[in-house]
């Protein structure tokens, strides 16, 4: 979905669409982090690091019980 930004005073803003807001639990409030890779803007919310530790924990896991099948995959 192609978007222009707007300008907001001496700034540009981009305005997101309400399904995209709704679809990723984005509002008003909602603290973004904003990332780039110096080609690609990422825009994402804020997680709290209960969540990210729990899914840390999981993937070690993951990785413990099938490193081998994902190596293989990688091959």
């Amino acid at each position: 979905m192609p978007k222009k930004l707007a300008r907001t005073g001496n700034s540009l803003a981009l305005v997101l669409d309400r399904q995209i807001l709704a679809a990723t639990g984005i509002d008003a409030t909602t603290p973004l982090e904003i990332s780039t890779d110096g080609d690609v803007i990422v825009v994402s919310p804020v997680r709290s690091i209960k969540r990210t530790e729990r899914l840390r924990k999981v993937m070690g896991r993951a990785h413990d019980r099938y490193a081998g099948t994902f190596k293989r995959l990688a091959e």
